[in-house]
């Protein structure tokens, strides 16, 4: 594998990196720190390629830092790595060939993929506040749930669900605070007159639109993860999937308030009209929060407000 320009593949750890550089094919192991990502950014010639294997956290640092320095970076996903590594015939998948994989694939996809941009600080802190929000109520449900047999010792859990309600209820301040303090008050409001969205899943949506620049409603729900992975060759036609790629907390919240439309008004004909066409209960409540996400993004983009067919009317 050899190349003039200079490409990186980067497989990550939460302690270290596999390193390869494409025009020499040899891998070697970098810590997972600030300075001796640095020290090694300073050996690399300038706008070189990166390939970063994307992880929840841990692929964070390097990306920044090399972005940083000038380079190009590109934060490959996991899933489609895996089909890359299939489809060149590769049978071992350890931190070496990963990172050989992932070099490889950039050598030759870079002109089809495009660079990665580090987050606002506001996405950051919107994320941050979510995800350890959704840490606390998933603790005392499961605390709850756990507790539930026992009086007694339900009883003595009462004070730390109570501290734990005021623990959940100061992160939604914070994240209301957050919009407020990034002017996005008004159009986290403008999108919570959609029936079902709530301040969570306005929050959300107002984060994840901050993302980037979306070409249309198509690109905003594929970032999301509620766009549909295909499957179908002649007579075959496979099962449908989500691609959930993206933050999970937003498509949680997007159901949680797909939930909630299909018991309004608005939206309960449309909801049942799903499940008279066959669809299953989470296939009908994913259509109908893919709907609420494309509603929200056309009024973050156009900046209008949201208007029923009642209002349609008047």
């Amino acid at each position: 594998m050899t190349s003039q320009v200079a490409v990186i593949g980067i497989d990550v750890a939460k302690d270290s990196l596999s390193v390869c550089d494409a025009r020499t094919g040899e891998v070697f192991e970098l810590r997972n720190e600030a300075c001796s990502i640095r020290n090694w950014l300073k050996t690399l010639p300038p706008g070189c390629s990166i390939a970063i294997e994307a992880t929840g956290i841990y692929h964070v640092l390097v990306a920044t830092l090399a972005h940083a320095r000038g380079c190009r970076i590109y934060v490959i996903n996991g899933y489609r790595l895996s089909n890359y590594r299939k489809g060149i015939g590769g049978r071992n998948k350890d931190d070496r060939s990963d990172a050989q994989l992932l070099a490889r694939y950039l050598a030759h996809e870079q002109a089809q993929l495009d660079p990665w941009q580090p987050p606002s600080k506001v996405y950051c802190r919107l994320q941050a506040m979510l995800h350890r929000r959704a840490v606390v109520v998933r603790s005392a449900t499961s605390l709850r749930q756990s507790f539930s047999q026992d009086r007694q010792l339900a009883s003595a859990l009462k004070p730390v669900l109570q501290r734990m309600a005021a623990l959940e209820r100061k992160l939604e301040a914070t994240i209301q605070s957050v919009l407020e303090d990034a002017g996005l008050t008004a159009q986290s409001k403008r999108c919570q007159k959609v029936e079902g969205i709530g301040p969570l899943t306005a929050a959300a949506l107002n984060m994840a639109f901050l993302r980037g620049y979306f070409r249309n409603s198509d690109a905003f729900i594929a970032f999301i993860g509620l766009d549909v992975r295909l499957k179908e060759s002649g007579r075959y036609s496979g099962r449908r999937k989500l691609t959930k790629q993206g933050d999970p907390e937003i498509r949680r919240l997007l159901h949680n308030a797909a939930m909630a439309a299909a018991r309004t008004q608005r939206w309960q004909a449309v909801y049942q009209s799903y499940l008279a066409r066959g669809l299953q209960k989470i296939e009908a409540l994913t259509v109908l929060a893919r709907k609420l996400a494309r509603i929200a993004f056309a009024l973050m983009t156009t900046q209008q407000p949201y208007r029923t067919a009642a209002d349609t009317v008047g």
